[in-house]
């Protein structure tokens, strides 16, 4: 996925969860939008070098927004609203092997069982070679030692899409949780159990039920993002 046209910079704070202040490499100091809901744990420092979107929409209160962040080895996604795209275009083009092979993609499908409040899941693929497959996608930055976690912060919302994912796969569906590993660092991918204990049990419940568990490298190059290799899963 390409990526808008960026301008480097560095983070000096981020404040009231959504607010960045970030001084370009002219010196010029500005305020960007941070798409991300977590705590963004690992993924800056007061100083660390940035890359930031421009928008010329007279209707944005905000014209930057905070694209990635290097903590010193390479970008680090913290866009939320990317990774989507990026996995889409991935599984388009069969880069994920085991999720090749659909003829239908479609983005955002609303799932509603009976006798389940309905909710919306990222990725519905249907046409090929397995039972049609219901996936959810959660960007993934949270760094501890080798392993990148998630979430960075207690999830209901989180919890929830488990939920939804458990019952599509017993009405019969392939049900995915595609964890999209947005750092270069990490060799495997883990449940942040002591940042909220109750997503990591449901997840062991969930898989043991049935509920693939992906977790997918994103790639960021000099223009854009990739996907990348996929990394083991560790439950314990």
């Amino acid at each position: 996925m390409q990526l808008p046209p960026l301008t480097d910079g560095r983070i000096l704070r981020r404040y009231q969860r959504f607010l960045a202040e970030v001084e370009l490499a002219d010196g010029i100091r500005v305020t960007a939008h941070v798409p991300n809901t977590g705590r963004m744990t690992s993924c800056w420092a007061s100083g660390a070098p940035v890359q930031l979107s421009h928008h010329e929409d007279p209707r944005r209160r905000l014209a930057w927004t905070l694209e990635r962040v290097d903590m010193g080895q390479g970008w680090i996604g913290v866009h939320t609203g990317r990774p989507n795209a990026v996995l889409a275009e991935g599984i388009a083009a069969g880069s994920i092997p085991s999720l090749a092979g659909y003829g239908v993609l479609r983005r955002e499908q609303v799932y509603a069982p009976a006798g389940q409040a309905p909710g919306r899941l990222d990725l519905v693929l249907r046409e090929g070679p397995a039972p049609d497959a219901l996936v959810e996608i959660k960007n993934t930055t949270l760094l501890e030692g080798e392993r990148v976690l998630f979430p960075d912060a207690v999830s209901e919302r989180g919890r929830k899409h488990l939920d939804l994912l458990a019952t599509a796969r017993a009405e019969g569906w392939r049900a995915i949780i595609l964890f999209a590993v947005n750092r270069p660092e990490g060799q495997c991918f883990a449940p942040a159990a002591g940042v909220d204990p109750r997503y990591a049990e449901r997840l062991r419940q969930v898989a043991a039920a049935g509920v693939e568990l992906l977790a997918i490298r994103l790639r960021h190059t000099a223009t854009g993002i990739e996907t990348g290799e996929s990394l083991p899963v560790s439950l314990a």
